[in-house]
């Protein structure tokens, strides 16, 4: 017979079992790409890669590698990719000839900016299913996360204090609560 859990510890495996539940129908959601969104389908872990960039303009493939905790030939064949696609661009480093740059394009920053703007408007048509009060208590609690996530990330080891920078997700922090707002 197994061990009955109960207490704090129990409830945080229940509210991370919940959390990882919305992130998976998030993913599932976020994939169903109306007809003509884009030309160009970009899978997960390329998404993931720009996302990289984005925040690390410049990065080079053995960053890049390291933060995505990934093999370098996976690397370089991602960034082919995404270099064929045109949203990405390689370029020789200033600092060492050795190495290659990694930058987004015009037409990658617009890529995330369109699905971006996608996911907000469909997130949004979800979330007005929800009543005014229930948006609320939600805007605290993402806020609770994104304030437990950006903590976590940052005591990661890493190889550089940039590695550690979370990505804007955008969220803000409810009017009057003393705090910096973020912009998005």
């Amino acid at each position: 017979m197994g061990v009955e859990r109960s207490g704090p510890d129990q409830r945080l495996r229940d509210v991370a079992r919940a959390m990882r539940g919305v992130i998976e129908l998030l993913e599932v959601y976020w994939t169903r790409v109306p007809e003509g969104f884009s030309p160009v389908t970009v899978s997960a872990p390329q998404l993931r890669v720009m996302y990289v960039i984005e925040r690390r303009e410049g990065i080079n493939l053995r960053q890049l590698g390291a933060e995505l905790d990934a093999a370098p030939s996976s690397v370089s064949r991602l960034c082919d990719r995404l270099e064929a696609v045109g949203f990405v661009r390689r370029s020789s480093s200033t600092a060492s000839r050795r190495e290659v740059e990694l930058r987004l394009t015009a037409q990658g920053r617009a890529h995330l900016d369109r699905l971006r703007a996608r996911r907000e408007e469909r997130l949004a048509a979800a979330l007005a299913r929800a009543s005014p009060a229930s948006r609320a208590r939600l805007m605290e609690a993402v806020e609770t996360i994104r304030v437990a996530l950006t903590a976590a990330v940052r005591a990661e080891p890493t190889e550089s204090a940039e590695l550690a920078e979370p990505p804007d997700t955008g969220v803000h922090r409810p009017p009057g609560d003393g705090a910096e707002r973020r912009t998005g």
